[in-house]
């Protein structure tokens, strides 16, 4: 297929080749099957941030969660947050497809610089961990009047 301009024994590619669909084959059955599929630990739970001239809102969506578990920190604008998440497994079953992450997970994000670490507000309804970081009252523009 490859013409010998290469100046390479075409028997060499075709050993990559070969060589290409073993590993395909191993890293598509057993363990790991081809239709798995499974969150990073570093994008699980994900996450949606929006802001306000008031205020930075945090999304987290993270269900089955025990949020009295979750350590949340914010340093240096900086928002860190912690936990796990265990699921029961029944032992007795073969999974052919996972899809719910299952773990320890780590999730920062920065924030603007303008954020109050001192005024945040947490709440946890429906799998949802809302967190409402208030924007400092010096960073925002006052209206001068001119006299």
């Amino acid at each position: 297929m490859l013409p010998r301009i290469h100046g390479f024994d075409s028997g060499l590619f075709n050993e990559f080749r070969r060589l290409e669909r073993e590993m395909d084959q191993l890293f598509s059955a057993g363990f790991w099957p081809g239709t798995m599929r499974s969150a990073a630990s570093d994008s699980y739970p994900p996450i949606n941030l929006g802001v306000t001239p008031d205020q930075v809102d945090v999304y987290l969506f993270a269900a089955g969660l025990d949020p009295e578990k979750l350590d949340i920190t914010i340093k240096e604008n900086r928002l860190s947050i912690q936990g796990e998440r265990r699921l029961e497994r029944d032992e007795a079953t073969s999974y052919f497809r996972k899809e719910r992450y299952d773990g320890a997970f780590h999730r920062l994000v920065n924030l603007p610089e303008d954020v109050d670490a001192d005024r945040v507000e947490a709440r946890y309804d429906n799998g949802v961990l809302h967190l409402v970081v208030k924007r400092r009252e010096s960073s925002k523009p006052r209206q001068i009047t001119v006299q």
